[in-house]
């Protein structure tokens, strides 16, 4: 049967540290936060904006939409392409499709944004389907993000539960696998903190981008 593996942006084959947080110091300064060094909003990578802005500034619902509209002012001409293709991951993706697999994007990252930096960066060829949030910030959850792509793929007909992995960077992207009742990989070259994949409960770890290669392999053994 195909083998699917769905993959993450942001800290998994994109590292973009560096539009994420220009683009969120950019939004704060608007309420008067001044954010001296960006690297200490490696926070924001991950999650989905909105709820960043509530839970680490206090926003309210309002407030933080109006915060992520900021963050976009920037982003969306400047941010996006602030950032780099990991070493090695188009080596991967290359080897992975060479093996057979059908591969997609699931990101709470705009998806109108991740097709954008996947054809930018030479991964258009590698993923058949790109499933993220909308503008509005709604399927930004993980889990929303990854029935989007089941559907897109047509998981439960054309292809097996079972026969569809996660790859991602961060707890929410392994929660969101478990709520979907597959199983994950939590990659360490990414923004994780210290066991953050192993207490979400990743089924495998990555330490490099090319460690995924025998790892796929080992589950497809399964």
């Amino acid at each position: 049967m195909k083998k699917l593996i769905l993959f993450d942006l942001d800290g998994t084959l994109m590292n973009t540290k560096e539009g994420i947080t220009k683009c969120a110091a950019y939004a704060l300064e608007k309420y008067g936060i001044t954010v001296e060094n960006p690297d200490t909003l490696e926070f924001f990578i991950g999650p989905p904006l909105h709820l960043s802005f509530q839970q680490f500034y206090g926003m309210g619902e309002e407030q933080a939409e109006e915060a992520v509209r900021w963050y976009r002012e920037r982003y969306k001409d400047i941010g996006i392409f602030e950032c780099e293709a990991y070493s090695g991951i188009l080596e991967v993706l290359q080897a992975l499709k060479a093996d057979g697999c059908s591969m997609g994007v699931a990101t709470s990252k705009p998806e109108i944004f991740a097709e954008r930096i996947v054809e930018k960066f030479g991964m258009a060829p590698y993923f058949e389907h790109i499933a993220g949030s909308l503008l509005d910030n709604s399927r930004s959850d993980k889990k929303e993000v990854i029935e989007e792509a089941f559907r897109r793929f047509g998981v439960g007909t054309a292809i097996r539960k079972e026969d569809v992995i996660m790859v991602g960077d961060r707890k929410h992207d392994i929660q969101g696998a478990k709520k979907m009742g597959i199983l994950s990989v939590g990659v360490k070259y990414g923004f994780a903190k210290r066991d953050e994949l192993e207490q979400a409960g990743a089924d495998y770890i990555a330490e490099l981008p090319q460690d995924l290669i025998g790892i796929i392999k080992e589950w497809e053994m399964r």
